[in-house]
Parts: structure tokens; C-alpha cells; sequence
């Protein structure tokens, strides 16, 4: 086998190591569908085949749309790439003035949707869109050909030559997908990232994951149209991963159990979300049991790698994951030994819970700018520490500037923003890449984040306040599902929180109290006296102009479709800033 050079060389890299009878599979009308890795090459090679004769060209931009991560994505993908055109995925949430930016920014030829909602937002805006030619959609829809007419055009293989002919001109420094960055400001920005950028990080990358070759499943749930899920699928291709496609972010659970896999990603909202799920358990036990429950929790949330804590320590463990962790993990399917988690700060304890579990979990970092990781923990060779984010991958550089800022240099910084070079240029420092994010590096290599430069704001004291440290620390209140700190340029700093509501009607209910809507809820004073104890706790751990000097409940879930957070659920602080203006200047009396 060639080496792995291109991002369509990873399913043929499988089918001559590993040829894998489930190489992607996804659920249809209830049942689990497999794609082995022949079938896999073959449908992409048609899907090349086919675009051919619809008239695509190298470079030629196809925008490939799904609500969830599927094998048509995949086979998709590859075909795109073969004939050295670019695929460019959309998040499907984003607003129809943001699909109609992107489709035209993009000149994309082509679209391909996974379904009605969808197809809905393309041909709202179809009238504007300047160079499409022709929607497919995954699913049967009356309104829509669908995407298996490619695969038909392509049935017929007398210009498969055509197809090796482009796939043998793709050069690794040649552009292989535009990411458009759901960027918390502004228009999106497309990321361009070469085969190399991304080839080179799935490789890297790799070498911190220790996936053992043969029989390992993983569950995608994370969207594929970012980078970071998009990059680990090249990897799982290149270890001979199987991967199972969950359904939705709601039937993870029932996805888990009945996919028992070996490895998955996440964002830190996810195992917030798991973690609390199993302490709301744990409280309704009684007696014994509720003590034991605790007990391990307790022993759990003080857990250090490699022994540090001492041979008593270790015992304790021990009984704590034989008696009540083993069930946690019983409860994940059974296998989960690997949790990779991106794209926000992981909360210190939950890294500590989930490995004093057994259940892997290893914090990583990095941008779309940079295909995504630059570093990442890895528990071999001690190359594992809580509270950072690993040591930087081979071949990847890392300084910190003067101004504690992370600059970062390797195979996997972007080739540059599509069409803006001016944007690329003040981003760009003689190859260094600007992370936007301030730092420092351990004497051990180790990376530590410490907040967004960006994010970072000064009280009108001329004191410095990083948000994200405090956020943190309140989102390990059960009371609070979401917080934003704000103060800058005020007095003080105060924050906007979204009460985890189903948790406070359980509280409420235990202590007699009658909840009407979520907006009564908000300025109820013994609910509003409760939220005064949590923020009081968490203010403990902070300097005195940093704490939390005031706060408001806000009466709304904050979320995606709303515009509240971005879809790997950081906050959009100018959004949520902007929707509660007057609990804001209620606060500082403007």
C-alpha cells in the first residue's frame, strides 16, 4: 500500500488492511445497516463516476448538508474528493441568510441534503442561489431526486479511467474541503484545509489514541460537518474502526447500549449532562446503598493518574469500581474505555470521574484553523495530566507570545480563509498560526489553557476577569444548566444564568414549593435565595474582584436554534448579551 497522502486514500488504506465487513453503519427504519469497506470504495467510486458525467470538474465546489451523521456523508466525501473537488459540509442549523451566504460564498455546483427540513431552508433561498445546479437528498422525498440517481449515472464504469486519471493529479498540498466556522461574531469565515492538513493530523493523531487493531466499534454523534468529528472518522478508517452512527443527540443513550462501543467523542456539555444523570440516580437510592453510591463518588472525584494518590488511595478505588463504577460503565454499554473530548474546557472533576470509571476520558485542543488538534492527553507514558490539554502532537510547535497568547505552527494549520486573504494575514506570523486563546506550557511539555484572549475583560477597576475560569467552576452547581459572566468595563462582575430547570422543579417539589412557568420561577425569592447559596459556594475559589457580585436567572433554554450557542454549544456571549439587555442593565442600573 502507497502511503496515506490524501484523505481518499484512507478507505482504500482499509480495504487492503483491514477490509471490514462493518465499516460504517447507520440505522434505518429501526434496524442497523452495515457498509463493509468494499462497498464503501465501490459507492464512492460511482458517486466519482456519476458527478462526472453531471458535468463536475476539479475544483469544483460540491455542499454536502445532513441533520446527522450517516454512511452517505462518507461515501459522499470521497467521491467528491476523487476528482480533486472540494467538499464543503454546512451546519444544518445555521440560519437560511447564512445558508445563502455560504452557498454563494462558495459557488458551490451541487448540494446534497439529508432531508425535508433541509431541502426546505436550500429552496427557500434557491431563487438567490447564483451557481447551484441541482439539490439530491439522502432520504426519499416526493419534492427531490434522490442522491442513489448519481450512484446510478455512475453504475455504468466505462469512465472509471477518467476517475483514476483526477484521483492520481490530486496533489497532498491540494485543497481538499472549505469549513465554514460558526464563528461567535460575524460572518462565517471558510477555513480551507488541504488533503495534507488533514491527512498529517489524522496520522499524528492516531499515535495518542490507543485504539488496538481488529473489532473496535465507535459512535459518531459529534456533527461531521466540523472539523474534529470529521478528522477522528479519517483516523477510525486508518485504525480499522467500525463506526456506528448514533441518531440523534437524544437516543445517545439507547445508541450506547445497543452499540456497546469501544470509543466515542464528546464536548464537555455532553458528560455534564451524562454526570448529572448518574448523581440524579444516585440520589434516589436509599439506605446503604445511597451512602456506598456517594462514598465512590467521593473517592472518585479525587482521582490522580499513575498511582500518585498512594497504595490506600488505589485500594479504595478499586472497591469503588468493582461495587458502583462497573455499573456506570454497564450503563455506557459496557466497552467504553475511550472518550476524546474537544471543542470547550473540560471541568477538571469530570476528567477525574469518568478515568477513577475507567472510562477513558482525554482532553484534547484545537481549532478548525488547525484540522483541528494540537495537542491532546494520551494515558500511556505519562502522557496524561488533568487540567490541561496534553503535550503537542509530533511535527507541531507551540509557543506562547508575549501577551500569554498560544501560537501554533505544523502540517495542520489551514492553507487560509477562502477569499479573504486579509483576514489569513492577521491571523499569520511567519507560519505561527494565532489561536485567539492564552496559555502557558507546564515544565513538562504540558499545555494549559487558561481563557480566549478575546473573551478576556477588564472591570472599570482595571482588573482583568477570565469568564470562562468562573463559568467553569458555577456549571458544577446542579442548579445551573448554563452561565455567562459579563462586567467588562462595569464595576463588577455579574452573570446571566439558565437554571437547570428540570432539577429545580425536582428541588421545588422536595421542599413544598410551587413552581408556575419558567418565568414565575425566575424572580421566585426562595428559588432566587437558593441560587444565592450555589454562587456564594462558587465564589469562594476567586479573588475578590472576581467574584460574582450579582446574577439573574434567565426564563429561556438557551440552545442552538435559538442562537444562544454555536453548534458545538459555546456561548454566542453577543447574542445572549443582546436577547437579555434589560436583565443586564438591571443589574449595573443603566
Amino acid at each position: 500500500m502507497q502511503n496515506i497522502t490524501r484523505l481518499f486514500d484512507f478507505p482504500q488504506y482499509q480495504l487492503e488492511k483491514f477490509n471490514l465487513k462493518e465499516s460504517l453503519v447507520t440505522k434505518y427504519n429501526g434496524k442497523w445497516t452495515p457498509t463493509s469497506t468494499q462497498e464503501y470504495v465501490d459507492k464512492a467510486n460511482a458517486i466519482s463516476r456519476g458527478l462526472l458525467k453531471l458535468g463536475v470538474k476539479p475544483n469544483d465546489k460540491i455542499a454536502v448538508i445532513s441533520m446527522t451523521n450517516r454512511t452517505e456523508w462518507n461515501i459522499m466525501d470521497i467521491g467528491i474528493l476523487q476528482l480533486g473537488a472540494q467538499n464543503v459540509p454546512i451546519y444544518p442549523t445555521i440560519s437560511e441568510d447564512d445558508y445563502e451566504y455560504v452557498l454563494n460564498h462558495s459557488e458551490a455546483k451541487y448540494c446534497f441534503v439529508s432531508c425535508s427540513e433541509v431541502l426546505k431552508k436550500v429552496l427557500s433561498i434557491s431563487s438567490k442561489l447564483k451557481k447551484l445546479k441541482d439539490v439530491y437528498s439522502f432520504d426519499d422525498l416526493s419534492n427531490c431526486s434522490n442522491w442513489e440517481k448519481v450512484l446510478e449515472l455512475g453504475s455504468d464504469t466505462s469512465n472509471q479511467k477518467e476517475v483514476e486519471k483526477l484521483k492520481a493529479a490530486v496533489q497532498p498540498e491540494d485543497l481538499a474541503t472549505i469549513i465554514y466556522t460558526s464563528g461567535t461574531t460575524g460572518r462565517p469565515k471558510g477555513v480551507m484545509l488541504s488533503h495534507n492538513n488533514l491527512v498529517s493530523n489524522a496520522l499524528e493523531s492516531s499515535k495518542r489514541l490507543p485504539i488496538e487493531n481488529g473489532n473496535v466499534r465507535a459512535l459518531s454523534f459529534l456533527p461531521v460537518c466540523h472539523v474534529y468529528e470529521r478528522m477522528l472518522m479519517y483516523l477510525y478508517q486508518y485504525q480499522g474502526v467500525s463506526i456506528y452512527f448514533a441518531e440523534s443527540m437524544d437516543k445517545i443513550s439507547d445508541n450506547l447500549k445497543e452499540t456497546a462501543p469501544h470509543v466515542m467523542t464528546a464536548v464537555p456539555r455532553l458528560l455534564e449532562k451524562v454526570y448529572d444523570k448518574i448523581i440524579a440516580k444516585g440520589t434516589e437510592l436509599k439506605g446503604i446503598k445511597k451512602k456506598l453510591f456517594f462514598w465512590a463518588v467521593e473517592v472518585g472525584l479525587k482521582y490522580e493518574p499513575y498511582g500518585q494518590n498512594g497504595w490506600l488511595y488505589e485500594k479504595k478505588l478499586s472497591l469503588a469500581r468493582k461495587l458502583i463504577f462497573s455499573k456506570w460503565k454497564e450503563g455506557l454499554g459496557g466497552n467504553l474505555s475511550l472518550i476524546a473530548s474537544g471543542s470547550a474546557a473540560l471541568q477538571p472533576r469530570l476528567a477525574r470521574i469518568f478515568n477513577a470509571a475507567e472510562m477513558g476520558v482525554m482532553e484534547g485542543y484545537g481549532l478548525t484553523e488547525t484540522s483541528p488538534v494540537l495537542s491532546v492527553n494520551d494515558m500511556r507514558k505519562k502522557g496524561f495530566r488533568i487540567g490541561t490539554v496534553g503535550r503537542p502532537l509530533d511535527r507541531t510547535e507551540i509557543k506562547i507570545a508575549e501577551d500569554g497568547e498560544i501560537l501554533a505552527k505544523g502540517p495542520q494549520v489551514m492553507m487560509g480563509y477562502y477569499k479573504d486573504p486579509e483576514k489569513t494575514s492577521e491571523v499569520m506570523t511567519d507560519d505561527y498560526f494565532h489561536t485567539g486563546d492564552i496559555g502557558e506550557i507546564d515544565e513538562d511539555g504540558f499545555l494549559k489553557i487558561t481563557d480566549r484572549k478575546k473573551q478576556m475583560f477588564k472591570t472599570s477597576g482595571g482588573k482583568y476577569v477570565a469568564p470562562q475560569l468562573l463559568e467553569n467552576k458555577f456549571k458544577q452547581s446542579r442548579f445551573i444548566e448554563q452561565i455567562m459572566v459579563v462586567g467588562e468595563g462595569e464595576k463588577m462582575p455579574a452573570a446571566l444564568i439558565q437554571p437547570n430547570f428540570e432539577f429545580l422543579y425536582e428541588w421545588a417539589n422536595r421542599h413544598n414549593i410551587t413552581l408556575g412557568e419558567n418565568s414565575d420561577i425566575v424572580h421566585n425569592e426562595r428559588v432566587l435565595a437558593r441560587y444565592q447559596e450555589e454562587v456564594d459556594i462558587a465564589n469562594e475559589s476567586f479573588a475578590k474582584w472576581e467574584k460574582v457580585k450579582q446574577f439573574r436567572l434567565t426564563p429561556d433554554v438557551w440552545s442552538v436554534d435559538e442562537g444562544h450557542l454555536t453548534p458545538t454549544m459555546k456561548l454566542r456571549r453577543k447574542i445572549i448579551k443582546e436577547k437579555y439587555l434589560a436583565l443586564y442593565n438591571d443589574i449595573y442600573g443603566h
